[in-house]
């Protein structure tokens, strides 16, 4: 199976869920499913930006399982950061999501 996850959620969602959850179980290539891309919300998109922790440890595992990062543009843009995001995640909106994963798409989106 084939999923996407959305981080939308304020709090502890990237730090926890992703940090400390989902990109562990994917760097041990126990996760379960293949993950096909992630979509990032708010504050969220700060996980995006180069020398974040998590971020680098997570694009690691994009560039290696081919999983799409992508910050929101307009949550980009309000924090200042769509320049200081690890090269080559995209930033946008819903449709360039679906463009995005149109070539591989999932079969579940998860919200987070």
């Amino acid at each position: 199976m084939k999923v996407a996850y959305i981080f939308s959620t304020q709090g502890h969602t990237v730090s926890y869920k992703l940090g400390r959850m989902i990109l562990p179980q994917l760097e041990e290539n126990r996760h379960g499913v293949d993950v096909v891309g992630m979509f990032f919300f708010e504050d969220n998109n700060y996980v995006l930006v180069k020398g974040d922790p998590i971020g680098e440890r997570l694009k690691k595992q994009a560039d290696d399982k081919g999983i799409l990062l992508m910050g929101c543009d307009q949550c980009c843009y309000e924090r200042e950061i769509a320049d200081k995001l690890m090269e080559g995640v995209p930033i946008g909106c819903f449709p360039d999501l679906y463009g995005a994963l149109s070539g591989n798409p999932p079969d579940q989106v998860i919200t987070l």
